[in-house]
């Protein structure tokens, strides 16, 4: 029973944010986006401000319930979910002592970014390599064990 009630409440605040996520889209369709930069009419920043919330709703969500669920059916997961947040963490941590932080070279942007936003870029696009690679790895090596247990 209560999980029907859950399920009513998400199937309704799914709608909500479905109804005005297509109203701020509309809504900057129907006034137009900018062609430039200079011509900002007031259209991209609430669109993008609207995606931060959905995407910050989303991920609270997931991770809320994530945990609820696990301390619920397998408390003892909870011990692997701290082990991996703390692996992201080193994670990051290495990224971030990786990044250069250099000028980008050929940016011709009206405002120059500051060294923090060139440090936290550098810092991401470290992640995203890393991370790019340990997916790459193990799609390669998942293929290459199952072939070999295959074998016998």
């Amino acid at each position: 029973m209560e999980n029907q009630k859950y399920a009513k409440i998400f199937k309704i605040v799914l709608w909500a944010l479905m109804i005005l996520s297509v109203a701020v889209l509309l809504w900057g369709m129907f006034k137009g986006y900018p062609a430039t930069v200079a011509e900002d009419n007031g259209t991209v920043d609430p669109l993008l401000y609207w995606a931060y919330i959905v995407l910050g709703i989303a991920l609270a969500s997931v991770i809320c319930l994530g945990l609820y669920i696990t301390a619920t059916t397998n408390p003892k997961g909870l011990v692997k979910i701290g082990i991996a947040v703390v692996a992201a963490a080193a994670l990051f941590g290495i990224c971030y002592v990786l990044a250069s932080g250099n000028p980008a070279v050929g940016y011709s942007g009206a405002k120059l970014p500051t060294a923090t936003e060139l440090k936290m870029t550098d810092t991401i696009l470290n992640m995203a390599y890393i991370v790019g690679a340990a997916a790459i790895l193990s799609i390669i090596c998942g293929e290459v064990l199952m072939t070999i247990r295959n074998k016998k």
